[in-house]
């Protein structure tokens, strides 16, 4: 309950995730915290702080947490989950790849409840109390740990009724002349190679949608052409709904990692979900 409240920065928050009033949460810390002796929370009308003894304890008490799960686990000699695990995941690679595919592993672990934090924005791990986080792209966050899943091709795609109507199409320069959408991060420069040339080029994206399944679906209406992966797309591909456009050409590719916060140790469910979800997406 300290570990809910002090990841959520909230009594209620915590409350609500565990399913028992906020009075019984503020009851129990101050409980915890007359036994050790120690406070552990600085409560105020707009949050709930650790204080340095609570960031020690918090710090202290989570691995030995985790590894009592998996103790636990091993004696009952079960591969099934218990507990919550909390996801941190972009809302498109969520709606593509994770959640049509969650329902085995959720039928495999009836006891496990899932967490699915939908954000093209890149949680706080440590704040939000994420167990495991998927993300597209180059890692910033030097205090994390990643396990790479995949690696995936860029593309340009658009719709058909698209280009029926738009200007001829044929190199990179050309681009200058389209309806280009971008995503949340704002791609606006992107580096086409093909047989050792490298050609630059800037664009300023007529669209910007803060949602990479915004985007996507602005794609599909034939609203411009947008930079993805193509192992997004193999439905609206295989139904004629988008096409990929200057395909000769190298966009290179995005990696997907599995990020958990450095210095705790990865629940078993959290493990697991990583080690499903990493078969799934290398045959995506």
């Amino acid at each position: 309950m300290f570990i809910r409240v002090a990841r959520r920065g909230s009594f209620s928050v915590a409350g609500r995730e565990l399913g028992v009033p906020q009075s019984t949460v503020s009851r129990t810390i101050a409980t915890l915290e007359r036994e050790l002796g120690a406070s552990l929370l600085v409560r105020s009308t707009r949050a709930v702080t650790v204080t340095e003894a609570g960031a020690d304890f918090l710090a202290r008490i989570e691995p030995i947490l985790a590894d009592l799960d998996e103790a636990e686990q091993s004696a009952r000699h079960s591969d099934e989950l218990r507990g919550t695990l909390r996801i941190g995941i972009g809302t498109s690679l969520a709606a593509r790849i994770v959640i049509p595919y969650l329902k085995p592993f959720l039928a495999r672990h009836p006891a496990l409840r899932v967490d699915l934090l939908l954000d093209d924005q890149r949680q706080d791990l440590v704040k939000e109390g994420v167990d495991v986080a998927l993300r597209f792209g180059a890692l910033t966050d030097s205090t994390a740990t990643a396990r790479k899943l995949v690696s995936w091709p860029r593309a340009l795609v658009a719709a058909p009724s698209y280009l029926r109507t738009a200007p001829a199409l044929n190199v990179p320069a050309d681009l200058a002349a389209h309806a280009i959408i971008v995503g949340p991060r704002g791609v606006m420069d992107w580096a086409f190679r093909k047989e050792g040339t490298t050609v630059s080029v800037r664009l300023e994206g007529r669209l910007r949608i803060n949602d990479l399944q915004g985007a996507y679906l602005a794609a599909v209406e034939g609203m411009g052409i947008v930079l993805t992966t193509l192992s997004a797309f193999r439905r609206e591909f295989a139904s004629g709904a988008l096409v990929q456009v200057l395909p000769e050409w190298d966009l290179g590719s995005v990696d997907v990692h599995a990020v958990f916060t450095s210095g705790r140790a990865a629940k078993p469910s959290a493990r697991a979900i990583v080690a499903y979800l990493a078969d799934i997406l290398a045959n995506a």
